[in-house]
């Protein structure tokens, strides 16, 4: 059985809701609920010690996208992240996952929030199974030494994509 992954909070190629949008507190124009979405997965290999989520906007305006949340180290025995899970203040991350820093700057869940007027965005929701307990990083380690780590320790891996546009 591939990997597989799933969400409540919306189905793959659908418009996130307002309560994944990125709120007022970032100071970038969005109104929204800033949940992080319910994510679920299923059929990981043989071999898994870990998993790890992001979520990546490859249509930002940056010339190299932009990361939303990126959390490693989830233990193997889990199988999903509860909505919200992604603001480090409601604690619902599991023991012994690790948010690290997005390209907001800090650690957590930043939803959507592309320019006015733009074209609709995607938000690439990927979780990795990954062959080591832990990979070595802290929350300040930025999303492309995390890809970096994730490129040679993934054993399998499995996207959703939610859109978005303002």
């Amino acid at each position: 059985m591939a990997l597989i992954l799933t969400s409540e909070s919306f189905k793959e190629g659908e418009l996130l809701g307002t309560d994944h949008v990125l709120s007022e507190a970032f100071g970038f124009g969005c109104a929204g609920g800033n949940l992080s979405p319910q994510l679920a997965w299923q059929g990981a290999p043989d071999g898994t010690q870990s998993f790890a989520v992001t979520c990546f906007d490859p249509d930002a305006p940056t010339g190299s996208g932009f990361w939303h949340w990126v959390v490693a180290n989830i233990p193997a025995e889990v199988s999903g992240l509860p909505l919200g899970a992604g603001d480090p203040a409601r604690g619902a991350m599991p023991a012994g996952a690790l948010e690290v820093r997005t390209d907001f700057g800090k650690p957590g869940y930043g939803g959507p929030c592309p320019p006015e007027g733009a074209n609709i965005h995607r938000y690439i929701f990927t979780v990795y199974a990954v062959g080591v307990k832990e990979l070595p990083v802290t929350a300040d380690t930025s999303a492309a030494v995390v890809g970096f780590y994730l490129n040679f320790n993934t054993l399998e891996k499995a996207s959703l994509i939610g859109l978005y546009r303002r």
